[in-house]
């Protein structure tokens, strides 16, 4: 373990603007030593070694941090620690800041996450389970719609189907079982109870027993305003949330993180990282829509530039069981991101599209532009996936922190280039009516 004042040499796996956020935080820490991400984006290399190796290549991800001898991991997506990457790193002694494979089984499987909720007595959406097609489609026209189809399993944050009708909810189920669109994802699906309100997400780093929320923020999974089409891996993010006051904070904290840590103790996992609550606020009180086992994205790109607490400091607590202070600081105000994605997303992604004005965006600490699906090509940047970037904007108002982010995302283009314009808006909104 080190001493309280030595350099740290972290490395970051992943390659989306969720790890560009935690690249740019971490790097602010004074014990940052070297700072590499594997395999990192064109963004990225602007503040950190790359590293050629892919995020689920674990084989190669612990040969590299035995010969390089790096002092904390930290797994920013969820496919490497369903895997096990924290389990290889943590048997050869390693630090990591990401769950093993028995502590994220609660993203890799929602039917996981429904007997833990269960056996911690924590609110959640009623729901059935099904293995086969039949079954499902007989449930489905036994108790109508809505409801909301869920696979099981890691489908990059678009395994989820809202169904306001039946028709709509058989055409989900056919995805799953019959057109296998999320492949083995859908083996097992759900059928859960369609829930209104407020969504919001609490993430909170976790060691063990020992628990610190984060601020609060809320993302938008549709792909068009309004909430219309279909789900995303999420369009934007805003943090904090105004519907979220000290009260409903604590009281969130209490039922939902601290009862599902507990269990997961009671079950033998450890868990050293991030669990990152899915909620809604319906009006006969909080539900939990689902958990994940990582920072959120696109809450991250959010959350982290608010954050004035050093990251390593506290990434480095939780991974080797030091003590978590009670709570982190933040940057008053707010901050709004806004995704800007490729054409065709989320169905489809179109690559290779060269993308200008990022020089006429000038990183500091009002704007960040946060690299998702960028490459090099030549001495151009150009896409390579759905989401391509974050911008964030930060503000003392949230009208403030959205017109910032705006115009940054006015000033980058790409053919085909898409975004919400309505982020925050809401926000923006209750602000006014104050």
């Amino acid at each position: 373990m080190a001493t309280s004042d030595r350099r740290l040499d972290v490395l970051v796996v992943g390659g989306g603007a969720r790890e560009h956020a935690l690249v740019c935080s971490l790097k602010k820490s004074p014990r940052m030593g070297r700072l590499l991400c594997a395999p990192g984006n064109a963004g990225i290399r602007d503040d950190a070694f790359l590293v050629d190796i892919g995020a689920e290549d674990i084989p190669s991800l612990v040969a590299f941090v035995e010969r390089e001898k790096v002092d904390l991991t930290v797994v920013g997506p969820e496919a490497p620690l369903v895997a096990g990457l924290a389990d290889a790193l943590r048997e050869r002694g390693f630090a990591v800041f990401g769950p093993g494979a028995d502590g994220a089984l609660l993203e890799g499987s929602k039917a996981f996450a429904k007997q833990v909720m269960a056996a911690a007595g924590v609110p959640t959406a009623a729901a059935a389970t099904f293995t086969e097609y039949g079954p499902a489609l007989a449930y489905l026209r036994e108790h109508g719609a809505p409801v909301v189809i869920k696979a099981d399993g890691l489908a990059a944050g678009k395994g989820v189907i809202v169904a306001h009708d039946l028709a709509e909810a058989e055409a989900g189920l056919a995805e799953c079982f019959v057109e296998r669109r999320f492949g083995d994802a859908a083996g097992t699906v759900l059928i859960e109870e369609f829930l209104e309100g407020e969504e919001l997400s609490l993430l909170a780093l976790v060691s063990g027993q020992q628990i610190l929320p984060l601020a609060s923020a809320q993302d938008y999974k549709r792909v068009f305003d309004g909430d219309a089409g279909p789900n995303t891996g999420g369009m934007g993010s805003y943090s904090p949330v105004p519907a979220v006051d000290d009260a409903l904070y604590q009281e969130l904290v209490e039922t939902v993180v601290r009862p599902t840590v507990a269990e997961l103790g009671r079950r033998g996992i450890d868990f050293r990282g991030v669990l990152y609550s899915g909620l809604m606020l319906t009006k006969n009180g909080p539900r939990v829509l689902e958990f994940n086992c990582r920072f959120g994205d696109p809450e991250t790109q959010a959350l982290l530039p608010r954050l004035e607490s050093d990251l390593l400091e506290l990434l480095w607590a939780a991974a080797t069981g030091g003590k978590l202070p009670a709570a982190a600081a933040w940057r008053r105000g707010a901050a709004v991101g806004v995704v800007m994605a490729s054409r065709g997303y989320p169905a489809s992604a179109s690559k290779g599209d060269v993308i200008t004005g990022l020089d006429r965006v000038r990183a500091s600490d009002r704007v960040q532009v946060f690299h998702a699906a960028t490459k090099e090509a030549g001495e151009n940047i150009v896409t390579s996936g759905g989401r391509v970037l974050t911008v964030t904007g930060l503000g003392d108002t949230f009208a403030e922190a959205r017109a910032r982010a705006y115009a940054g995302v006015e000033q980058i283009r790409f053919d085909g280039e898409q975004h919400r314009t309505d982020i925050a808006l809401r926000a923006e909104k209750w602000e006014a009516s104050r």
